[in-house]
């Protein structure tokens, strides 16, 4: 009965903020006040399927829900983005009958990293899919390893884990677990021998500290690695990209399968491949999976296009606070290379707490943009004198970059002037100061 009076009270909530536009927390929040362990009592479909990690768990979850409906599956997920315990609660519940049976085939949950703990408390995933370990948000989550050592207890050994094999941090998960799967990237014409970037967080070993060797760099401290010290390296994928060409957008998935890349970043390529990973181990066919993968566009707005007056333009999300996300995206316009601007904008570091802190800046290798085609760079938002400083000591000649306090006489000089392509680089705390002004494509 309290169960499902818990359930009641969840599905009243919702409703009602559903009218107003809120409540995707909140109902979970005061039903876990009434029912504390009324996760613990629900009867879940036969796949619960769990993504976490520093960057991509938007997309791949959105990714695999595509999917698993195109294959027939009945999936609920949490498409709001509310990914701790009250959120994860909510959805669930709102999903049950009153005898606490929930409704659908799969259940696809987007877990923050720091609470995965606490939203798996009273059941676990049968899979739990990992994409990456990266420096991010300094404030609340301090080092990786910390964020290591949060997610470590919420993996259950019944759990197939699913793991990037190209991540020495996160490979450590499979450590004392028996099922494991593995995802990750061949040999291709853009990896590296050496690293590239500000820092390298994969110098040293995470297992025993000691130095840590590489044979190729896909991007970052992602790659394939080797500790001469203990032995831990990089595994064999159960699940390979075999083949890869950003500049054609052709991505080749274990040996036989093509697909384009409608956004050709390497990031997408480890999106995809995670998607592809725990779809073929739901059992969905290949050929279904490279028709829906190979034609979407992701609506999660971590990328939209606009004009704004002559210009097109095209937003690239970047976490403020993470270094690789801002990485991933210089290199994609790097890689551009017809005549653009490039804006970067940093007005609220955080849509989650307040923090004036922005030694982040000095992680991300702003010379990507020290590139012929990059003609203009535009610095604005709050903390414009803070990224005035960081481009001080960067390559990009300081004829090529403006700076403006404010958002709007920005974006102002920018349609008054010029019909080049602009990119602008920004967070989702600060990306509808743009979007509003600017007239959006579909």
């Amino acid at each position: 009965m309290k169960l499902a009076l818990a359930i009641l009270l969840c599905k009243a909530i919702r409703f009602v903020g559903k009218l107003v536009g809120k409540g995707s927390s909140l109902p979970g929040q005061i039903a876990l006040k009434f029912c504390p362990d009324a996760l613990g009592r629900v009867k879940l479909p036969p796949y619960v399927v769990a993504v976490t990690g520093s960057n991509g768990k938007t997309s791949t979850v959105e990714m695999i829900a595509a999917v698993l409906r195109s294959a027939g599956k009945d999936v609920v997920y949490n498409a709001e983005g509310s990914n701790q315990i009250e959120g994860v609660t909510t959805l669930i519940l709102t999903h049950c009958t009153l005898g606490g049976r929930m409704r659908g085939d799969v259940l696809l949950l987007e877990s923050d990293e720091r609470y995965a703990r606490y939203s798996f408390k009273w059941f676990h995933p049968t899979h739990f899919v990992i994409t990456n370990l990266y420096r991010d948000q300094l404030t609340r989550n301090g080092h990786p390893e910390w964020v290591y050592d949060a997610i470590l207890p919420a993996l259950h050994q019944d759990t197939t884990l699913v793991l990037n094999a190209d991540d020495p941090l996160v490979s450590c998960f499979a450590r004392g677990h028996e099922k494991v799967r593995w995802f990750g990237l061949e040999a291709w014409d853009g990896a590296t021998a050496e690293h590239h970037g500000v820092y390298d967080d994969g110098a040293i070993c995470p297992v025993c500290k000691e130095k840590m060797e590489y044979t190729l760099y896909h991007y970052n401290h992602i790659g394939h690695y080797r500790c001469p010290s203990c032995g831990h390296c990089r595994h064999t994928p159960d699940f390979a990209a075999t083949g890869l060409d950003l500049k054609e957008g052709v991505l080749e998935l274990d040996g036989d399968t093509r697909l384009a890349l409608s956004f050709r970043s390497i990031y997408n390529v480890y999106n995809i491949l995670a998607a592809w990973s725990l779809c073929r181990l739901c059992g969905v066919d290949k050929a279904v999976i490279a028709r829906v993968l190979g034609s979407y566009i992701l609506k999660n707005g971590r990328m939209v296009t606009f004009t704004l007056g002559k210009h097109h333009g095209t937003l690239l999300t970047s976490k403020h606070e993470n270094s690789v996300a801002y990485d991933t995206n210089l290199r994609y316009i790097r890689d551009w290379e017809q005549p653009c601007t490039v804006v970067v904008m940093v007005d609220a570091i955080s849509r989650k707490y307040f923090t004036g802190e922005t030694s982040w800046l000095w992680d991300i290798d702003f010379d990507l943009l020290d590139a012929p085609h990059v003609e203009r760079v535009v610095l604005c938002g709050k903390y414009v004198n803070d990224l005035a400083l960081r481009f001080a000591f960067s390559r990009i000649s300081r004829e090529k970059i403006a700076c403006y306090p404010s958002i709007p006489d920005a974006i102002q000089a920018l349609e008054r002037n010029g019909e080049e392509e602009i990119f602008v680089v920004t967070c989702f705390s600060d990306r509808d100061k743009l979007l509003d002004k600017v007239k959006r494509e579909n």
